[in-house]
């Protein structure tokens, strides 16, 4: 059997076991899939380790969850420099985006992440109140209070005067 052959035996029995693994890692489905693709890639443009690897699942998780791994620093790495303002994240660096969604984004990830959550659900995936407060498994009072926090703080940090200073709490709500 031919590399080619191998690769696509081993894709067909465990890449959706490797995605589980690796959006444990990463918790993002998308991002899973394309650290698994990428170790797939990897295996056809060097099969002879891949061929030789005892266990070859084994092989491809390592070979994905580094690819996640290194993913993850250099995104850290660049949302740090975005944080202190070293680096500054525009609308042209995502082609194809449009420069309000590249804003939009950047606000929400300003927000705390159960504040961002709340916001997203409601206002982005149409989600009512009582279904995000079930989804999030919080009383229907704690999502109002998430959203118009986050509101506030989308309004301040969208505002064409520049971003608007959030009380501590807010930001880690």
């Amino acid at each position: 059997m031919d590399a080619e052959e191998s690769v696509r035996q081993a894709y067909e029995a465990y890449y959706r076991r490797l995605v589980t693994a690796v959006f444990g890692l990463v918790g993002d489905v998308a991002e899973a899939e394309d650290a698994v693709h990428e170790a797939f890639a990897r295996v056809l443009a060097a099969p002879r380790s891949f061929l030789k690897a005892d266990d070859a699942e084994r092989w491809l998780r390592v070979a994905a969850l580094n690819v996640a791994r290194t993913r993850y620093r250099r995104r850290w790495l660049f949302d740090r420099l975005v944080r202190s303002g070293r680096v500054e994240a525009s609308p042209e660096a995502a082609p194809g985006v449009s420069g309000d969604r590249v804003v939009l984004v950047a606000a929400l990830r300003r927000l705390a992440p159960a504040t961002r959550e709340a916001v997203v659900l409601h206002h982005l995936a149409d989600l009512s109140v009582a279904e995000v407060a079930a989804t999030l498994g919080v009383p229907v009072g704690t999502v109002k209070a998430r959203l118009a926090r986050g509101r506030a703080a989308l309004a301040g940090f969208l505002s064409d005067d520049g971003p608007v200073s959030l009380p501590e709490r807010v930001r880690h709500a």
